[in-house]
């Protein structure tokens, strides 16, 4: 196991005080992680699509400091946020070794989201992404011999080591982590742009996500991810990732919309199913869930509409579809499928860039 020696950052260099802001979007797996070994390294590759609209905005304030240590205070949309707290210490602590410099600085964080609170969505994966934008830009004042390939990279990987998904919120419309054969230069250390042809049909694409149960999931993503060593499946479920992977790569450039919607919602069902057969064993899927499915499913059959679903490690449904379809599925949401949500909650998105740099 290396232990990615090039993103150490050694400085004398000391700033006094001084403040960034960036937002960082929420992703949507189209091939799924689930399953990973030490230090948050992925047990096989995942391809995400980029969201715009569901994202977390973090400012980091630093002052210098004389004693050395990690010091931080949080806040969750202007007020103290306790229940933060030890995650955010544990990523300072996983990130210390490369980044030694946040021993100096006393770090005033403060966070918040463009979608509810306790929604259901995901927010680990961008506010990891966000407070990681923000490192990245404190270091970038601090050593001027790197590339923005190497900050990019160094974001993405310090963004892992708080939340897994976060490394693929950094950058790019399309983005792979884990190292797989069919795409280059892919790495388990960092997720990277998917720079290969793309058909005009999944340009822009859209995701409707469909807020099904806004409760706390009964398992989490950490015990979720542990059931998947010795579970009996894990092997080829590992090896079809891969696969996966590679088809998806020959969709994207020949614009076969029957062959994505196949892999995509497969992936979603996959991963569920690897929940299921686990032990122990758990469904995070809820009746409205597939409600929800069965209803895409025929709406899709009558109408020959390219819609499809996918799903996290949770009850919500992200609902797929290209950009040239977007009123007429948008209408089946509110006709026929917020009735199957809770409080009727969904949200319209769709494929955006990455971390974007609000810093005034």
């Amino acid at each position: 196991m290396t232990n990615f020696q090039e993103f150490i950052t050694q400085t004398n260099h000391k700033l006094s005080s001084g403040n960034f802001k960036f937002s960082a979007p929420s992703n949507i797996a189209l091939v799924k992680y689930w399953g990973k070994k030490d230090n948050q390294i992925p047990a096989n590759p995942s391809l995400s699509f980029t969201l715009s609209n569901c994202k977390t905005i973090t400012s980091l304030t630093f002052v210098s400091k004389e004693t050395k240590g990690i010091s931080f205070d949080l806040l969750f949309e202007g007020q103290p946020k306790e229940s933060f707290r030890p995650k955010i210490q544990k990523y300072f602590e996983r990130i210390l070794p490369y980044c030694p410099y946040i021993e100096d600085y006393h770090f005033t964080i403060d966070t918040q989201n463009t979608f509810p609170h306790s929604s259901g969505i995901a927010s680990s994966a961008s506010g990891m992404a966000a407070i990681s934008a923000n490192i990245i830009a404190l270091e970038k004042e601090l050593v001027s011999d790197k590339d923005e390939n190497y900050f990019l990279q160094k974001a993405s990987f310090l963004a892992r080591l708080g939340s897994g998904s976060a490394c693929r919120s950094i950058k790019g419309e399309m983005v792979v982590w884990g190292k797989t054969e069919s795409i280059a230069n892919s790495s388990d250390a960092y997720g990277i742009e998917f720079d290969y042809e793309v058909h005009s049909n999944f340009k822009n694409y859209q995701d409707s996500i469909l807020l099904v149960d806004k409760g706390e999931k009964q398992v989490s993503s950490t015990v979720g991810h542990e059931l998947m060593f010795g579970h009996p499946f894990a092997e080829q479920r590992f090896v079809q990732a891969h696969e996966n992977i590679a088809k998806l790569k020959a969709i994207f450039a020949s614009g076969d919309l029957t062959e994505f919607i196949k892999i995509v919602e497969s992936e979603a069902l996959t991963l569920h199913a690897m929940m299921m057969t686990s032990m122990p064993y758990f469904i995070l899927m809820k009746p409205n869930t597939l409600e929800i499915i069965n209803a895409i499913w025929k709406f899709r059959n009558e109408t020959q509409v390219p819609v499809c679903f996918t799903l996290d490690a949770g009850a919500n449904v992200h609902v797929l579809y290209p950009e040239n379809v977007k009123d007429q599925v948008q209408d089946f949401i509110a006709n026929e499928l917020s009735k199957f949500c809770q409080n009727n909650q969904y949200i319209h998105d769709f494929v955006g860039n990455g971390v974007e740099n609000l810093t005034q």
